[in-house]
């Protein structure tokens, strides 16, 4: 918790870890001075009160409903509670209404020219999506009715005492179940033993608000939670999807994922990911069972995606892989390149809830779910894995649909995992040529650069301290080709201007139908491949196809 006693009656810019940028007596003036201060820096306004010296109160959006919501009370609940106290910027905004929350989340849309969302008329829930003033970013307001007669038994209804706190648009906070002694003590309570029965989708978010805050779920929670694991598969998959996709943002996601293994939670919720500990594999694998080797290669993803920010992996992360720390020195060197265009690329959404950056540490997760079914031992003793990247494929399609995934992330994580040893392949041949780049690119499509990142990641994590530098300089010439082919040479070799069309063909003599459409392929791939460049070399391609196709009498 930061200390803002001294800013006491003022108002403060606040970067994103909750440091204070500028000071004014005003919003505008601590507004200015913080862009001053920290132009580039993405900043909130907030007000410190005299009431609680150590919160820091947003002017938005928690002073702007003080004129909008006098004929009732309203309060700030749940997690932007708990964040404002731990001086982290919220990013949830949750507030409980008196009376009519969705009148309100009306009035606050039309006054603030937002959007208004009804999400559930029966129990009085509404949104309002707003724009930042200072960020210009989206903000997200949800209004609720009280569930219960009074504030305190509907905090006490909550789930663990440190989201069951609320705020006053004044400052007057309220805390009846002890969220600020178990903020203190780092540790996650939940506020009545019936917790987990009466909503069995806390089992998953007790684990993955321990990961995000870097907390202890407390003794007694955990044995409750032991307790109640069966529970958590009566729980809707549109509720289980969304604990899943932030469990796998948590840092490292492996130390959150193997403690759902150990509390039996991942077993009933991605089944096959956990029978991945009960299958063995032989050299050169670095780990001898494939949900270890799953688990470094998630680890490698994410050490790899924090080289790509400039930062230092977690000390977990590169221990889980066991690479040389040469083989990173010389991945971050064949990266740098691209850096920039890599992090724009990974930031881009998939769908409203996933970018490729998400799913690409699903990728690495279910890489190898298939070798359960693939598995079979040869004369010698060695363990093959024969067809798993088309059986994970399977998997991913069954499990995602089962979670009621998007068809868009489905579609990318599929690619992801049928495709990542294509690098391993074209790391055999003694180069890469343009026809390789165009044909890899063409069969993984949007997913391509994330499979490149997928296969270094795998091979990092299967090789482990074995990894030989020459074996690896030739990955890394093969990964640099295929990722300078999407990044500064697409529109040569992988969507190079098309130099005739279907219509064009047709002219030529050739009829509608399937071989029409294969002899457009033809003529792309030869021009990625550099054998064709003008419309006049196209069209003699075309009559020279036809000229073979009547001598084979077809």
């Amino acid at each position: 918790m930061q200390d803002y006693s001294l800013y006491a009656g003022c108002w403060v810019a606040l970067d994103e870890d909750g440091s204070v940028a500028g000071v004014g007596a005003t919003p505008e003036e601590a507004g200015r001075a913080g862009r001053l201060a920290r132009p580039k820096a993405r900043l909130q306004l907030a007000h410190i009160t005299s009431q609680a010296p150590y919160l820091a109160l947003p002017q938005w959006p928690l002073a702007l409903l003080r004129p909008l919501s006098a004929d009732r009370r309203v309060w700030l609940v749940g997690g932007a509670v708990r964040d404002l106290l731990l001086g982290r910027p919220p990013h949830d905004w949750d507030f409980a209404v008196e009376r009519d929350a969705a009148g309100l989340a009306r009035r606050v849309a039309n006054a603030l020219d937002g959007a208004y969302v009804l999400l559930d008329a029966e129990r009085d829930t509404a949104r309002a999506i707003l724009e930042d003033p200072l960020s210009h970013t989206p903000v997200t307001l949800d209004f609720a009715s009280l569930r219960e007669e009074t504030l305190e038994r509907d905090l006490a209804a909550r789930d663990f005492t440190l989201n069951a706190m609320a705020l006053t648009p004044e400052g007057e906070l309220l805390d009846p179940t002890g969220g600020q002694r178990d903020l203190a003590a780092r540790c996650v309570r939940v506020t009545t033993p019936a917790s987990f029965t009466q909503d069995p989708a806390r089992l998953l978010r007790a684990v993955r608000t321990a990961a995000e805050l870097g907390f202890q779920i407390e003794p007694q929670t955990l044995a409750l939670l032991r307790r109640h694991v069966p529970a958590i598969e009566t729980v809707a998959a549109e509720r289980i999807r969304p604990e899943l996709l932030r469990i796998l943002q948590t840092e490292p996601a492996t130390t959150t994922l193997r403690q759902l293994e150990q509390l039996g939670l991942l077993a009933r919720v991605l089944p096959e990911i956990a029978a991945l500990r009960q299958v063995s594999q032989s050299a050169p694998h670095h780990y001898a069972n494939v949900l270890d080797h799953s688990y470094a290669v998630l680890s490698a993803t994410e050490a790899l995606q924090a080289h790509l920010r400039g930062r230092e992996p977690l000390p977990t992360q590169t221990r889980e892989v066991a690479a040389p720390s040469w083989a990173w020195t010389s991945l971050q060197a064949a990266l740098l390149p691209h850096q920039t265009a890599l992090l724009a690329y990974l930031a881009e959404p998939v769908t409203y809830e996933s970018t490729r950056a998400d799913l690409l540490r699903w990728g690495a997760l279910f890489h190898d779910a298939g070798k359960a079914g693939a598995r079979t031992v040869d004369a010698q003793g060695l363990t093959h894995f024969y067809g798993h990247n088309a059986q994970s494929e399977a998997l991913v399609q069954e499990r995602f649909t089962a979670l009621r995934f998007a068809a868009r992330a489905q579609h990318f994580v599929g690619t992801l995992v049928n495709a990542h040893m294509r690098l391993t392949t074209l790391s055999d041949a003694p180069e890469v040529t343009r026809r390789a780049v165009y044909r890899f690119f063409h069969d993984t499509g949007d997913a391509g650069v994330a499979v490149v990142l997928l296969s270094l990641a795998d091979i990092l994590a299967v090789f482990g301290p074995r990894l030989e530098r020459e074996y690896w300089q030739r990955v890394l010439r093969s990964a640099g080709a295929l990722l300078a082919g999407a990044f500064t040479r697409s529109e040569t070799v992988i969507a190079p201007p098309r130099l005739l069309n279907g219509h064009d063909l047709q002219a030529l003599g050739i009829p509608p139908g399937p071989a029409l459409g294969a002899l457009l392929e033809q003529l792309r791939e030869a021009q990625a491949a550099g054998e064709i460049q003008t419309r006049e070399e196209a069209e003699a391609f075309v009559r020279a196809a036809r000229e073979a196709a009547a001598a084979a009498g077809t």
